[in-house]
């Protein structure tokens, strides 16, 4: 049995997980997100992963994995690339996953994978911001609209009006207008939905995956964007499935927690990466 800790490095939050790794059952100890706001990633990255750690009631772990942006985490055994990440960490939470879609605050990004987690081919979003969290999160501001109401208002729409441009700049030019001409945040947040759903299904289409498609990354608590999505999906000549679980924004530190178990068992690594003495501060991350 090995105890391993994954840390996600978002451009927006810091996930951090510490899990249980063995043979016949891998488990989830602790779990702990932290928004990077406007301070030093550095400092949100030490502080998601005390968290975690002493959540987890950890003295020491033989192996602390990162991802995302975290090749620098001067703590950390390894690095491992966020597509792989993000497919086992998909797989863990719903093994029937053939695809990942994590959606994150400045891009998107499609994997496909196999039933043992290997990377089959990706697409990124490769135009303006407009399909990402952080556009999302603007125009909810704008709305005057909290993060948690996006997904309800979103559901509740009556006549969605579609978004014209994929250019973030312009899009919010657009929502500007809609605003002006009286449409309500429900429908113009559902119209944003739309666009952005659109745009997901053709790069999870180009990849020509068959089955479950899940949603990892902080936008997958948007029910909005889900519906929006699943209907999108469901309209292809390819029918897929869209999956969500309670831990979704978590997937891509999970995955790297469980590779980090799996290269400490075919190193065969001796001793403890890290140690509770001395706790990582932010100024030595």
């Amino acid at each position: 049995m090995s105890l391993t800790a994954g840390v996600d490095v978002g451009s927006a939050a810091i996930k951090a997980v510490v899990m249980r790794v063995e043979e016949g059952g891998d488990e989830v100890v602790s779990h702990v997100a932290v928004r990077v706001r406007r301070r030093d990633v550095r400092e949100a990255v030490a502080e998601a992963f005390a968290e975690a750690v002493e959540a987890a009631g950890a003295s020491a772990l033989d192996y602390v994995a990162t991802t995302g942006e975290g090749e620098e985490t001067p703590f950390a055994t390894g690095h491992f690339y966020g597509m792989t990440t993000h497919a086992r960490g998909a797989l863990y939470l719903d093994p029937r996953a053939r695809a990942v879609l994590d959606v994150g605050a400045l891009h998107a990004r499609a994997v496909a994978m196999d039933a043992r987690g290997k990377v089959l081919g990706y697409r990124m979003t490769s135009q303006c911001a407009s399909g990402s969290g952080q556009f999302l999160e603007n125009i909810a501001r704008y709305l005057g609209v909290s993060p948690s109401d996006v997904g309800p208002l979103s559901l509740s729409a009556e006549k969605p009006e579609p978004v014209s441009s994929i250019c973030a700049v312009l899009a919010e030019t657009d929502v500007i207008n809609m605003v002006s001409r009286g449409l309500s945040a429900a429908d113009i947040l559902r119209g944003i939905h739309d666009s952005m759903a659109g745009r997901y299904a053709r790069l999870i289409q180009s990849l020509g995956v068959e089955g479950v498609v899940f949603v990892s990354g902080g936008l997958a608590a948007d029910d909005g964007l889900a519906s929006a999505l699943a209907q999108a999906l469901a309209a292809g000549a390819r029918p897929l499935e869209v999956v969500r679980h309670p831990l979704s924004a978590f997937a891509g530190a999970i995955g790297a927690a469980l590779w980090g178990g799996f290269r400490r068992r075919k190193l065969a690594m001796g001793g403890a990466a890290w140690t509770a003495s001395p706790t990582p501060s932010s100024s030595a991350a």
